[in-house]
């Protein structure tokens, strides 16, 4: 059946009440590797074959020009939608669309999604499937599981057992081998409104956690994030910095953000910036953590792992990527992403609800999140109200690199069903996407470097 929940691996446990991850089957550890890829997923298809079984990595069109860094030809442009699913017809495959965007179905008749062959891109380098592979033994959250303890370099839980070690695979999902750059743009569009834009800036991520000389584990709190942005405009915001790291060790001192304010020329320590604050680029329609999806610590909610199972998401989506066809103007009309610009494919994702904990406070009563089995950083994640109607929906929109084993989940939408108000963080379609460099010495993601650099 279709729609069926499928578990991976036998019964998955439902508790979130263990601190550490629960001991591997030795059958479900030999499955890595043959039944299982390295970091978890299934290596066969489905029974159907609309999900393939894994191949590896894409073929790089002839078209892609390493000189060019950041623009990757499209391999899949002259393939066509199988199925083009809106308000009238989204009943019929209610069971792989989530209810976010069947929500965005019903109050916008010119939203759509466009479901085209699916095709496995996400690849990891042999030293991350190896360090994912000792992950399944070694690898535990502890501290109410937000902590990570003896983990290697890869993906911290290649068999999930609870919703908080799904949530743990996300954050800290492998993009690249090293360090990452481009030009980075937050956008705000609201109703009828054209879009306003709130950020040009150059950006620059980094993650230690993944290091392919370190031998052993990650020492605890390693960091996992490490990202920095320089604004260059709008006018308004040109000259202002802003630092984010977060590390295995979540909780007070987990996540810090740093602000460098030109006309106050000083750098200054944001610890507000996080949770549900609104994120100050977004003009209110998303909150900091709503950003790829979810980001920030665990902290604030309860995790349930539900299962897995088959859904639509956003993939492979290279139209709306720096050289695709579709230019910012073209994707980006009124109350959401215009539709001939995002491809969405049929893939198997881990589904996870998160509730906040007693006695916490957030703007969403819940949230349900499904992540890509391959990729865990592409996906899905609904935010609900008060009285448990769809109120925000957010999207991850992967594409893989081609310079090297590596996918980018960076790029990201947050639509808000209140207001219509959406608002989109891309690497600029004009002017070139994310691209691969060597890392920055780990001075350059310090407040000092903030500080340093700041014009006085």
């Amino acid at each position: 059946m279709n729609h069926r929940i499928r578990v991976l691996a036998g019964a998955v446990a439902l508790s979130i009440s263990s601190t550490v991850n629960a001991a591997q089957k030795p059958e479900e550890i030999r499955q890595l590797g043959t039944s299982l890829l390295p970091w978890g997923a299934e290596k066969a298809g489905n029974a159907a074959g609309t999900v393939p079984a894994y191949t590896g990595q894409v073929k790089v069109p002839a078209a892609y020009d390493p000189k060019k860094p950041g623009i990757r030809p499209d391999p899949f442009a002259d393939e066509k939608p199988l199925l083009l699913i809106d308000a009238k017809n989204m009943e019929q495959h209610a069971g792989r669309l989530s209810p976010g965007v069947m929500a965005m179905m019903r109050k916008y008749p010119s939203f759509r999604i466009d479901v085209y062959p699916s095709h496995r891109t996400m690849v990891y380098p042999k030293w991350v499937q190896d360090n994912s592979i000792k992950n399944a033994t070694s690898c535990q959250a502890v501290n109410n599981n937000l902590t990570l303890k003896g983990c290697y370099g890869g993906v911290p839980f290649p068999i999930p057992k609870s919703g908080s070690e799904v949530m743990w695979n996300h954050v800290v999902k492998y993009s690249a081998p090293e360090s990452w750059t481009g030009r980075f743009q937050t956008w705000v569009v609201g109703g009828s409104n054209a879009p306003t834009l709130q950020a040009d800036q150059v950006a620059a991520y980094n993650s230690p956690f993944f290091d392919e000389k370190r031998e052993g584990p990650n020492p605890e709190g390693t960091d996992f994030f490490q990202f920095r942005a320089d604004m260059t405009g709008p006018a308004r915001r040109a000259g202002e910095k802003l630092l984010i790291l977060e590390s295995t060790a979540m909780g007070p001192g987990g996540t810090r953000v740093w602000q460098y304010l030109p006309g106050q020329r000083r750098v200054k320590l944001s610890p507000d910036l996080a949770y549900d604050t609104p994120n100050p680029q977004s003009g209110g329609a998303s909150t900091m953590d709503d950003a790829r999806a979810f980001a920030g610590a665990l902290d604030r909610f309860d995790f349930k792992l539900i299962g897995k199972k088959e859904m639509y998401i956003p993939y492979n989506t290279f139209k709306m990527q720096a050289g695709g066809q579709c230019s910012n103007a073209q994707l980006m009309t009124p109350k959401h992403l215009n539709p001939d610009c995002v491809r969405w494919e049929l893939h198997r994702v881990w589904v996870v609800e998160g509730v906040p904990k007693q006695g916490v406070r957030h703007i969403y009563s819940k949230r349900i999140m499904y992540f890509d089995e391959d990729a865990p950083g592409a996906g899905i994640s609904d935010g609900y109200d008060a009285v448990g109607k769809p109120y925000r929906v957010n999207m991850v929109f992967p594409y893989p690199f081609y310079e090297a084993p590596a996918q980018a989940t960076d790029r990201f939408a947050s639509f808000d069903l209140a207001t219509g108000t959406y608002n989109e963080a891309v690497g600029a379609t004009e002017t070139g996407g994310w691209y691969l460099i060597g890392r920055k010495p780990s001075s350059y993601y310090t407040s000092d470097s903030l500080a340093a650099s700041g014009v006085r």
